[in-house]
């Protein structure tokens, strides 16, 4: 007996498939398309990285295309954070390349991030607790900010300008949240689940291209981690934002991507669609386990 999973043997998709079907729309029936591989947004080219001769990563390539939630999974240890840094400069790898827009990087300079069109979510909360939650959001604009250091501190000019812009974008963002109500409440005295999602509206007030969660609903009740999917859902919707996702909790990953790679002690085991890694004898082996049987056949 094995957990409720069906059709055992189907293969993985290869990322350098030329293009796959995906779910255009968020809610309501699906828009199946082929996306042309012109579409590719950010790619893993041959990714291994060690730390004191402990393979974190070997060889991992991946490829994500425009406007998908992409999802990692994998069990503790597997390299899913490791890879998330090294897609954000965090980690340079030993070996392989990031590609970003068709430009490839041996290690991502993260103070050009932003730039990059790059935000991204910690696994531990980040934020600056005895600020506002505005305050914290309005952070997220720091890379656009072109005045100068005085003419921020005496509020002038451009400086007076770019402050303005960038509280009214963070407002919006926070009413895009359903955070208006405690945008001057210190982030600090929030309930932990609110405290993610004020993470999660300082990184999208950055306007990215391509979004990075990391274990974005760790810690979370189960109507806080469904809540956070809406959000997630309605921010791919809303503003086609690329989605990278990692998180342990198996049924939200399976409702909200539309692809997964399966990492297991750095390596990638699996890469397709929900049905066909929930499939994948490889994937229910090292990641969604099996219940062993007795002498006649039958879940013990």
């Amino acid at each position: 007996m094995t957990y409720a999973l069906e059709g055992l043997g189907t293969a993985p998709l290869s990322p350098e498939v030329q293009g796959f079907p995906f779910d255009h729309s968020v809610r309501g029936p699906l828009a199946r398309a082929t996306v042309a591989s012109s579409d590719l947004q950010l790619a893993l080219d041959g990714i291994s990285l060690s730390f004191g001769g402990v393979t974190a990563l070997e060889n991992v390539d991946l490829a994500v295309r425009r406007g998908e939630i992409r999802a990692i999974i994998g069990p503790n240890g597997a390299g899913k954070s490791s890879l998330i840094n090294v897609i954000s400069g965090v980690y340079r790898p030993d070996r392989g390349h990031v590609l970003i827009g068709g430009k490839r990087y041996g290690q991502v300079p993260t103070d050009r991030l932003a730039r990059l069109g790059i935000a991204r979510t910690f696994q531990n909360l980040a934020l600056f607790k005895g600020l506002s939650v505005l305050d914290n959001v309005v952070s997220g604009r720091a890379h656009t900010v072109d005045s100068t250091f005085l003419g921020q501190m005496a509020r002038i000019g451009t400086a007076r300008r770019e402050e303005a812009d960038a509280r009214d974008r963070a407002r919006r963002i926070l009413a895009f949240l359903h955070l208006e109500d405690v945008a001057d409440r210190l982030a600090g005295t929030l309930p932990y689940g609110l405290q993610k999602r004020v993470e999660l509206a300082r990184a999208l007030v950055a306007e990215p291209d391509i979004l990075l969660l990391d274990e974005p609903m760790a810690g979370m009740t189960a109507t806080e981690k469904n809540e956070m999917a809406e959000f997630v859902r309605a921010t791919r919707e809303a503003y086609g934002t690329t989605v990278v996702l990692i998180e342990h909790d198996i049924g939200v990953v399976m409702e909200l991507s539309d692809r997964i790679a399966v990492l297991d002690y750095g390596r990638k085991i699996a890469d397709g669609t929900p049905d066909e890694v929930r499939a994948d004898q490889k994937v229910i082996d090292a990641y969604l386990g099996v219940v062993p049987e007795n002498e006649d056949g039958a879940g013990i």
